[in-house]
């Protein structure tokens, strides 16, 4: 599977959508904020070229896909899934990009990125219920509790996640967190307002079904 080796920050210019890829590097100094200002007076000029309705299409399943830092190929696969599941297909797809364990491990605040998060999962660092799990797209249940490797607590870049989560109050309602244990517990499927992906889920589904 190819991977993209590239500055991440090309990511969010092409798409003029901040996704939060380097963790805390995004709240400083963001290209895409200084794109925006540029545009603004751009706009103040004329117009721009308006984008077709094919890409508004496919900026919004871009931008979920690289958000979750996932392959074409295996958004497509969730979006199937989530397409078979019963309920809204959006709500669904959006719903299982937002527990998966790489992302709930950088929401927990053990990373800064999601980069990062995978990573650890990927190095089996991460613990759901006591069970090593090395799967960053494995998909939690309702009530799983994840923990880290306690060595791990002491190095420089788990230490800057835990410190800016506490500090911006980034952990979401439907996780609870046990400071005292430095573990967190899924006890609700997040709304769809909870996710940390900015995309409009209906012009997903409505590029899927072209």
């Amino acid at each position: 599977m190819s991977r993209y080796t590239g500055p991440i920050c090309k990511k969010c210019q092409k798409l003029s959508q901040k996704m939060f890829l380097k963790g805390t590097k995004c709240f400083n100094n963001c290209p895409v904020d200084k794109q925006a200002q540029s545009d603004k007076r751009f706009s103040n000029n004329g117009p721009r070229g308006k984008m077709s309705d094919y890409g508004k299409h496919l900026r919004e399943k871009q931008i979920a896909r690289m958000s979750a830092g996932m392959s074409e190929a295996q958004f497509h696969r969730f979006f199937v899934n989530a397409a078979k599941t019963p309920g809204g297909t959006g709500e669904t797809l959006m719903r299982y990009l937002e527990i998966r364990l790489d992302n709930i491990v950088r929401r927990l605040g053990f990373a800064v990125s999601l980069k990062t998060a995978r990573q650890l999962v990927s190095h089996g660092h991460i613990r759901v219920n006591g069970r090593c799990i090395n799967i960053p797209s494995y998909l939690l249940k309702i009530g799983d509790e994840i923990t880290i490797d306690t060595a791990l607590l002491e190095t420089a870049g788990v230490k800057q996640g835990l410190e800016h989560a506490d500090k911006v109050a980034l952990r979401p309602s439907f996780l609870v967190w046990d400071s005292d244990k430095h573990s967190g517990k899924l006890v609700r499927w997040p709304d769809r307002a909870e996710s940390s992906i900015q995309a409009d889920d209906q012009l997903i589904i409505e590029f899927y079904s072209k």
